[in-house]
């Protein structure tokens, strides 16, 4: 009989429990926000191109069959197997991405993948027929605003009952006139992203201005633009001395590349955080020198808690003493690190003050109301702030930590569960969205 998701990680996951300090090296995938900019930018290109180390988890597989369904070639070459469970694993392979005439009509499903919602219906523009979008029920309620509206004034036609949120059909007319849109991305940087993805391929490109009065994880922007020009693209920014808030794109073919993906830095925050909260040293290989993924900042940030970090050939490598400290962040621009880092704070020797992060109200679940909902829970004392959390270390005890489908709780929970008995993890597999191995991962790490 085939072994189901709740047979192999059941609906309450027993955290497991550190005995001591760990001492491992652990091998993270690729980076989900490095592969889908890559998938969409190698399906938008001329020539043919390859991924290699793509992560395979169900964002990126939501990512590589909507593509497909619009018909580009998308060919896995896998050299292992996947978990025991059915979920994919972590895999050497590579992906060959084959550009093709986009046409529908198609559906599109999003799950509750915030680079598949906001990225692909610029991309559904340039097809040929109506593509529909549909997802999660969580994905009705996550922000879509700014992509719809911006690309309503560039010339696209789209039917969502006035939401301004999924489901929706965006009717492709196999181009798009494109030019200059101003729209508000305080809710999601990822819309100036969404935007500027597709932008070389719209007649007149690109020219996105920004109006709001925040912009979150601009780390996730540079990244965007980083991979535009690496694929030939002309982009125009403001950290390059052009125009505040003002990102150009002009209109241009797209190079196809043989690319290999970056380790995923901000699914290597939890076994981090091991290393910082049992006062052992755990090295993610590959670590890259430089890199505009946002979960380089750990290095500081969990430094500045309490741990040491050595970043050589081989990796990083990072080293904790034992002992927790307390911290006053924003992170406005790493704003994905929240859960992780409120985490560890629960567990320091002083209170934690975590700012700039109002728009996690928004991600996969409202996350800070459940991170402070959760850690108060097992006996924490967690307030939410206008745009954050203040947290004040308090012992702690076992129970169940709720996930609300969410990939980030879960794993903060686990980082939990190495300091105090008894935590219970509810639906570990939500993990599959990003870190398909974790539970395996985890356990290896502790060397059970």
């Amino acid at each position: 009989m085939a072994m189901t998701e709740s047979s192999v990680h059941p609906a309450l996951w027993p955290a497991p429990h550190a005995s001591g300090a760990v001492d491992a090296t652990v091998t993270v995938p690729g980076s989900k926000s490095v592969t889908n900019r890559a998938l969409v930018l190698a399906s938008l290109a001329s020539e043919p191109g390859w991924l290699r180390r793509p992560l395979r988890s169900r964002d990126t597989l939501l990512m590589a069959e909507a593509l497909r369904a619009m018909g580009v070639g998308i060919e896995e070459t896998i050299s292992s197997s996947s978990t025991a469970s059915g979920e994919p694993g972590i895999t050497g392979e590579a992906w060959r991405v084959i550009p093709a005439g986009l046409h529908g009509p198609a559906t599109v499903d999003v799950g509750n993948a915030g680079t598949v919602m906001r990225f692909l219906p610029p991309v559904a523009t340039l097809a040929d027929g109506p593509i529909r979008f549909d997802g999660d029920p969580r994905s009705y309620e996550r922000p879509l605003t700014g992509v719809i509206e911006g690309l309503r004034a560039l010339g696209a036609r789209i039917d969502d009952d006035g939401r301004g949120a999924l489901p929706l059909t965006v009717h492709g007319g196999g181009a798009l006139d494109g030019g200059p849109v101003a729209i508000d991305a305080s809710s999601s940087s990822q819309f100036v992203s969404a935007l500027l993805l597709s932008g070389p391929r719209f007649n007149q490109g690109v020219e996105v201005r920004h109006t709001g009065s925040t912009l979150p994880s601009m780390p996730h922007i540079r990244m965007t633009v980083d991979m535009l020009r690496a694929v030939g693209a002309q982009v125009d920014e403001p950290e390059t001395g052009g125009e505040p808030n003002v990102w150009r794109v002009s209109p241009s073919a797209l190079l196809g590349r043989d690319l290999t993906i970056e380790p995923d830095l901000s699914n290597a925050q939890p076994f981090l955080a091991a290393a910082l909260v049992t006062g052992g040293k755990v090295t993610i290989p590959d670590w890259p020198e430089r890199t505009t993924q946002p979960g380089d900042a750990l290095r500081e940030i969990f430094t500045a808690m309490g741990g040491s970090c050595e970043l050589t050939e081989r990796g990083l490598t990072f080293t904790g003493t034992g002992r927790i400290h307390g911290i006053d962040v924003d992170l406005g621009e790493v704003g994905e690190l929240t859960p992780g880092i409120a985490a560890v704070a629960a567990l320091a020797d002083s209170p934690s003050t975590l700012s700039g992060v109002a728009h996690l109200r928004l991600h996969e679940t409202d996350r800070l109301a459940a991170l402070t909902k959760e850690i108060n829970e097992l006996g924490g004392d967690v307030t939410e702030t206008a745009d954050g959390l203040h947290i004040r270390p308090r012992p702690l005890h076992g129970g169940v930590f709720h996930t609300y489908d969410d990939h980030r709780m879960a794993t903060a929970g686990a980082i939990i569960g190495l300091a105090v008995k008894g935590v219970e993890i509810e639906n570990v597999g939500t993990t599959a969205k990003t870190l398909p191995d974790f539970p395996d991962m985890w356990t290896g790490m502790l060397g059970a």
